[in-house]
């Protein structure tokens, strides 16, 4: 597979245009301009390689510069090194929920029991809520989470993120 590169291509029928020079000032030396900052932290990109290509990411992340490619791919083994749950939950904090989390909750609560869905009722945060307006919260007892509990905020990261 080649590279694709993007320029511009020589037109044949266009005059160059003569230099442009300028009266004779004495310039100072130049010196090597510092690299701008990065937009994201590297820990994102690596992130964002590997959920894109993980074969290939290592090889996505040397389109760095010399020194942040080795750092990114240094947080890049760690992510790798992470157990799968811990990788979709890093990936779900960083990037957000699924555009279709509204849509998922209501499905969700369509297809559960009823005493699951007052527990994942329960359990959303204030603003999905809003989409269930008939519902109320029932008060819950305030020890250790139990089974239905677990299952159900369990169910909700799954249907949000």
């Amino acid at each position: 597979m080649e590279a694709t590169r993007v320029g511009r291509a020589a037109r044949p029928n266009r005059k160059a245009k003569p230099p442009v020079t300028a009266p004779a000032l004495e310039e100072p030396p130049r010196q090597a301009k510092p690299p701008p900052p990065m937009a994201l932290p590297l820990e994102r990109y690596a992130l964002v390689a590997w959920v894109l290509g993980r074969e290939r990411a290592g090889e996505l992340l040397s389109g760095l510069g010399a020194r942040e490619a080795e750092r990114a791919k240094e947080h890049l083994l760690r992510i790798a090194g992470l157990p799968s749950a811990q990788r979709q939950a890093k990936v779900a904090v960083e990037f957000g929920e699924r555009a279709d989390a509204a849509a998922r909750l209501k499905a969700l609560m369509e297809e559960a029991s009823e005493p699951l869905r007052r527990e994942i009722f329960r359990r959303l945060p204030l603003y999905h809520r809003t989409l269930f307006p008939g519902r109320q919260v029932e008060s819950g007892d305030a020890g250790p989470p139990s089974a239905l509990g677990v299952l159900a905020e369990r169910l909700i990261r799954e249907a949000t993120r």
